[in-house]
C-alpha cells in the first residue's frame, strides 16, 4: 500500500489518510487526529520544519542505535479501531512494536519502509475504479469519500 493522499471526511470534519493499493485499485481511508495529519502531510509536502517533528526524532533515534524498520503492517479493527505494528530489526535481531496506525504510517514514509495490510484488514478496503493519478482522479475520490457511508469503514480513534 502506498500514501495517496490526507482528506478531510465531509460529515466530521477529521483528517482521514487513504491509502491505496496500485495493483488492485483499493482505497483504505483511516480516521486519524489532525495532529498524526499534520506530521503526515508535512512530510508528503516536503515542508520545510526548523525542529525535528516527533517522528523525524523517532528516526534519527532509530538510525543512532543502529535500528531499521523493515515495515509497518496495519494488523486489525477492533471495536472501531485499527492497530498496527512496527517490524523493526537491529543487527540479526527482529521485533515488533505496537503502534497506532497513523504513527505507523508516518515512520513508514520517513524510513521508506512498505505499509503492509493484513488480509483481515484489507477485507475492508474500498474498491476504486477508474479513477487516475491526476487533479480530476483526486476529484473523483473526494467526491466518492463525500457519497461513502461512514459506518462502512472503521474509524481510528485516538
Amino acid at each position: 500500500m502506498w500514501v495517496a493522499g490526507v482528506t478531510v471526511d465531509p460529515m466530521t470534519k477529521s483528517p482521514i489518510i487513504i491509502l491505496r493499493d496500485k495493483e488492485s485499485r483499493l482505497a483504505l481511508p483511516i480516521w486519524v487526529g489532525p495532529l498524526e495529519a499534520n506530521a503526515i502531510v508535512a512530510f508528503i509536502e516536503h515542508m520545510e520544519i526548523v525542529r525535528p517533528m516527533t517522528h523525524d526524532l523517532m528516526r534519527s533515534l532509530m538510525k543512532s542505535a543502529g535500528v531499521g524498520l523493515r515495515m509497518i503492517e496495519i494488523t486489525d479493527i477492533k471495536d472501531n479501531t485499527y492497530y498496527a505494528l512496527l517490524h523493526l530489526e537491529h543487527g540479526n535481531e527482529r521485533f515488533v512494536l505496537d503502534s497506532r496506525p497513523s504513527d505507523a504510517i508516518a515512520m513508514a514514509l520517513r524510513c521508506r519502509a512498505p505499509i503492509m495490510i493484513s488480509p483481515e484488514v484489507l477485507s475492508h478496503a474500498l474498491p476504486i475504479e477508474n479513477i487516475e493519478e491526476s487533479p480530476e482522479g483526486r476529484d473523483k475520490l473526494a467526491d466518492l469519500l463525500d457519497k461513502m457511508d461512514p459506518e462502512q469503514f472503521s474509524k481510528y480513534k485516538m
